[in-house]
């Protein structure tokens, strides 16, 4: 049959007790797979994750600056990584970065949500921050 209709005899469930077979143009067949798994690709969300880099020691303007681009971000529905980066014997005053990293955190308690706490890795102190979900109105 599938001969005589010019087209492809596929094997759907091989395991099956008959097992099933479908007559059908192999290629379409495949081409409309591809085309399913590339709109399931396209439907998941994509995290995205920014970086904001601190010194021990930022002024209040570069501060404000950066917290105003991590609010943005947020907006967006970006994860923050905040971290402040220790240069030299700096790293002795890790204390001045995580008192930094949490004021950070308090005035972006509005946007999102620490995910992770100010936490030291060699010579940066990392915080990560989540999005809060949108409120359907």
């Amino acid at each position: 049959m599938a001969e005589e209709l010019e087209l492809d005899l596929v094997e759907i469930s091989p395991n099956a007790n008959p097992p099933v077979c479908k007559i059908i143009d192999y290629q379409k067949f495949l081409y409309q797979q591809k085309r399913k798994q590339k709109e399931l690709k396209a439907k998941t969300a994509k995290i995205v994750v920014k970086e904001i880099r601190f010194g021990p020691y930022t002024d209040d303007h570069d501060y404000n600056f950066k917290l105003k681009h991590a609010q943005k971000f947020l907006q967006e529905g970006a994860k923050v990584k905040a971290y402040v980066f220790f240069k030299g014997r700096s790293i002795v005053y890790n204390e001045d970065g995580e008192a930094l990293l949490q004021r950070f955190a308090g005035d972006l308690n509005e946007l999102g949500k620490v995910e992770q706490a100010p936490k030291l890795e060699g010579k940066r102190m990392i915080m990560l921050i989540n999005p809060l979900p949108k409120k359907i109105k």
